[in-house]
């Protein structure tokens, strides 16, 4: 054979197989029929667009998807081709799976032995639905090859989408025209070299996409690469580049790719990613509304002393100034701080509830201020914290005493710059959230002791309110009782009809350590046990206990035991590992020996 037979026969193999890689991406509808005309095989394609499987397509009645007023010209056209041998072209609606009619433009063509005998059909189907407008174009051009090329054009015009071929030695020796406008570069000037290519992508992804091209060439794998390019006109870009390689004698001699521009599609994951944390958000608000009920839900009293401080509430909260809720366990801080948000500007927005001495203090920062993903062991995925989730609204701070110091200092920065980074990250993120904070604990001995930072207390107590504990309001004690009695016997469907007198004044005498909360655990405890319509409790339960211990042996013993165990825990004393728990009582319990015994529980957090 002639050495240039060889070389064209090589030239014409080589083209064949860039062809035939470049039709297994086209977006192009592709599937063969037998001589008889029975088709066998659908490619990808035509599976997604009928939404069935190979085998319930192959030999099928296909008839069925064509629109009933196109079915009598393809199948009268599909016969004549038949007797004929002759490729025909024809247009279409084709039923998609959907239940919506797309016009498809169809070819098929005949494939002889080389007794001319007709082995297989080949047949290609294009969505032209959305190109009625090229049609005029269309008719204007002559020639099959330039029907095609107008076809190519387009598919890659509206899909944001170019192709190209790179020699092994670095050229570019094609660039479809809609690869031009993705980057911008002037057709008139001619095909950009590789490196006028990478200069338009950014430095951040220029590396990726050299040695993915290097892997290629060297290894003769597919590879694909997501990275963004500097837009004259459009600004940043993000790009998504596939490309194959072609193996001639053994080596990579070309690769054949494409180019996408998937900006809109990140935008849309991102605004999917945006929605996804919006409903996050609001799940987190949901779930602590649905705790918040299991609470009482009202601040309940006519005495003075709580008037005083309905009073304040009602002043400053149309304001955004910070506020510092001050009071024992149980006389309704986190109410209050409710009730503030509820009559401020940011009403329609999350209230965010953090128990700050119940969260370990390795995790309060994330708690607080979110993690990104990787940040540390178990941080599988990025997560919002409160201040993110009560973005607009108003974030409480319960027993804010019990934050560590570094959470302080962090604490301290929002107050101050309105700003934060995730735990892990880089990132300044804005902050548009009022503060409301609350403490059973003396905050100033906790300054002295060197375990809460003055600056921090300063930023606080801008409006300081304090809550007076319910042995100082016995006045409300009467409609505190009502209200819990009627509440707990409405859902245990019990009928009380009065309340014992004597189980009244036990109530009234008694010193409530615990204060509101533990009166109502008293009535829904009594409620449980009580069978008549007449309410009573039972007066062990609320034996008087002094306000000021007395300096005997057995208060001497527990105040060892107490202040061990505060030593142990550094100051802790709810949550866990917390000195309530060490000596078998309930956080509430403790405290009231604390105050009791004249405690200063915040000496133990600086040992």
């Amino acid at each position: 054979m002639p050495a240039e037979k060889r070389i064209d026969d090589n030239l014409s193999t080589a083209n064949e197989d860039a062809l035939r890689r470049a039709v297994d991406t086209t977006p192009a509808f592709i599937h063969t029929a037998r001589p008889d005309g029975y088709i066998d095989y659908f490619n990808r394609g035509w599976l997604e667009f009928f939404g069935k499987s190979l085998d319930e397509v192959c030999g099928w009645g296909w008839t069925e998807t064509v629109h009933p007023d196109d079915v009598a010209e393809i199948v009268q056209k599909w016969h004549a081709a038949l007797a004929s041998g002759e490729p025909f072209e024809i247009e279409s609606r084709v039923l998609r799976a959907d239940g919506s009619y797309r016009a498809l433009l169809h070819r098929k063509l005949p494939l002889h032995d080389e007794h001319g005998n007709i082995v297989k059909w080949f047949g290609s189907s294009i969505d032209v639905e959305d190109r009625k407008c090229a049609e005029q174009k269309i008719a204007e051009k002559t020639g099959e090859l330039e029907r095609s090329e107008f076809y190519l054009r387009e598919g890659e015009r509206l899909a944001h989408m170019g192709s190209w071929s790179l020699r092994a030695d670095g050229i570019f020796d094609y660039w479809s025209p809609e690869t031009f406008g993705i980057f911008d570069f002037d057709p008139a000037e001619g095909i950009p070299t590789l490196t006028q290519w990478l200069a338009a992508v950014q430095p951040d992804g220029r590396d990726r996409l050299t040695k993915t091209i290097d892997k290629m060439f060297r290894e003769g794998v597919r590879g694909d690469v997501r990275y963004s390019v500097d837009h004259p006109k459009k600004g940043k870009r993000m790009m998504h580049s596939t490309g194959e390689p072609v193996v001639e004698n053994g080596r990579v001699t070309r690769l054949i790719g494409n180019t996408l521009d998937i900006t809109e599609q990140e935008n849309a994951l991102e605004e999917i990613r945006r929605l996804k944390d919006e409903l996050f958000k609001e799940n987190i608000v949901l779930r602590q509304e649905i705790v918040s009920t299991s609470m009482f839900e009202e601040v309940l009293g006519t005495s003075s002393a709580l008037q005083r401080v309905l009073a304040l509430a009602a002043k400053v909260a149309p304001t955004d100034s910070t506020v510092l809720i001050m009071g024992e366990t149980g006389t309704g801080k986190e109410l209050v701080a409710r009730a503030i948000h509820k009559r401020s500007k940011r009403a329609e927005r999350p209230f965010v509830s953090v128990n700050c001495a119940a969260i370990p203090s390795s995790l309060i920062m994330s708690e607080l201020f979110g993690h990104e993903k990787g940040a540390f062991t178990g941080a599988v995925q990025r997560r919002l914290g409160r201040f993110e989730l009560a973005e607009g609204g108003t974030l409480f701070l319960d027993e804010v005493g019990d934050l560590p110091a570094e959470t302080q200092i962090a604490l301290l920065r929002v107050l101050q710059e309105r700003e934060f980074e995730r735990v892990g990250g880089s990132e300044m993120l804005k902050c548009n959230v009022r503060v409301i904070a609350a403490t059973n604990s003396d905050l100033h001995s906790a300054i002295e002791a060197g375990s809460f930072r003055s600056d921090l207390f300063y930023r606080l107590n801008v409006f300081p309110i304090e809550l007076p504990p319910l042995r100082e309001r016995k006045e409300d004690i009467p409609i505190l009782v009502n209200y819990f009695v009627d509440r707990y016997a409405k859902r245990a469907g019990k009928k009380i009809e009065s309340i014992r007198k004597k189980s009244l004044e036990a109530l009234q005498e008694y010193s409530w350590p615990g204060n509101v909360r533990e009166l109502q655990n008293v009535i829904e405890r009594s409620l449980i046990v009580t069978e008549t319509t007449e309410f009573s409790v039972d007066k062990s339960w609320v034996t008087s206990e002094p306000q000021v211990a007395a300096p005997s042996d057995q208060n001497m013993n527990e105040r060892k035991r107490i202040e061990a165990a505060l030593a142990q825990t550094k100051g802790k004393v709810s949550g866990r590992q917390g000195a309530a728990g060490i000596l078998g009582m309930p956080a509430s319990t403790l405290e009231s020996k604390i105050r009791t015994l004249r405690i200063n529980k915040h000496a133990y957090k600086a040992a």
